[in-house]
């Protein structure tokens, strides 16, 4: 099999992983094929201001559909809610950390009013002023090692980022902050990873393997939301999902880019309902929007 893939190295990494998990199960090599997107080419703009759809994944899914390679592995928060019809995630593998963290040489209370925070996700700028956290905010891209670099020789004081990236790579010294996920809610399916093949793959069987059940059905609730309203990282949407004795709990929240809150809901049911509880919350939130 052929597996398409960025060439970040955090990319690499969870590519190695999924090739790791299919040698144990077929005692075979998958092969890399590298392929850059539109993501990687484009480093100097605020995401939420582009038209962001796909915009690191599609040409990994193209790859894919011309069958230049077998499946892709993406980070599942990157995966567009309206993926081709002709594609298809057979797997998400158990699920890491998804909560947010600050990487900075100071603590979150010990940054004052006007430190420089770089990000370019409007959610995690809603998030600061929605905590009252009046920072002088700058755009920030690149890869995980470079963000950190730049917070490192002091160009920022800070920044927040995803918490599994930074486990995938090894960087956890880097972590300054854990955030709850109730206090800085996480974007929707941030931590899983998405195995993605052809719907008429014959790898489909065995990459399906991969797949587990219950951070599956965390995430697809999550997804559902944005789904249903069909918006992508334009709007500051929060949502985690949780299972426990087999009842899944999901909480989101729609802030507005000053962080004020439009919308927030809880929803227990079934893990089976997870789809279902996701669509309900996405469309009471379209009201809002």
């Amino acid at each position: 099999m052929i597996v398409g893939t960025r060439g970040s190295k955090l990319a690499l990494v969870q590519t190695d992983y999924i090739r790791k998990c299919l040698y144990d199960i077929t005692g075979e090599e998958v092969e890399k094929n590298i392929i850059k997107t539109k993501g990687d080419k484009i480093t100097n703009s605020q995401l939420y201001n582009m038209d962001s759809k796909g915009f690191f994944t599609r040409e990994l899914d193209k790859s894919v559909l011309e069958e230049e390679v077998d499946f892709a592995v993406h980070s599942l928060k990157d995966v567009p809610t309206d993926l081709d019809e002709d594609l298809e995630i057979v797997a998400v593998p158990p699920r890491e950390k998804p909560n947010e963290v600050l990487v900075s040489n100071y603590s979150w209370k010990d940054l004052e009013e006007g430190s420089t925070l770089g990000t370019s996700s409007l959610r995690r700028e809603a998030f600061c002023k929605f905590h009252n956290r009046e920072f002088e905010l700058k755009p920030i891209r690149g890869n995980i090692e470079t963000r950190i670099k730049k917070v490192t020789e002091e160009e920022l004081d800070a920044t927040i980022m995803a918490e599994a990236g930074l486990n995938r790579l090894g960087l956890q010294k880097y972590i300054k902050t854990e955030f709850p996920t109730d206090y800085f809610m996480p974007a929707a399916g941030q931590g899983a990873l998405a195995v993605i093949t052809r719907r008429d793959s014959e790898a489909k069987e065995t990459i399906k393997k991969l797949d587990d059940y219950f951070s599956h059905q965390r995430v697809l609730s999550e997804k559902a939301i944005l789904q249903e309203m069909g918006v992508g990282c334009q709007w500051p949407i929060g949502a985690i999902a949780n299972i426990k004795d087999n009842k899944l709990e999901i909480k989101s929240i729609l802030l507005d880019k000053n962080g004020e809150v439009l919308y927030e809901e809880k929803l227990t049911g079934s893990v089976r309902e997870a789809e279902t509880m996701g669509r309900k919350i996405g469309k009471e939130m379209l009201d809002y929007i």
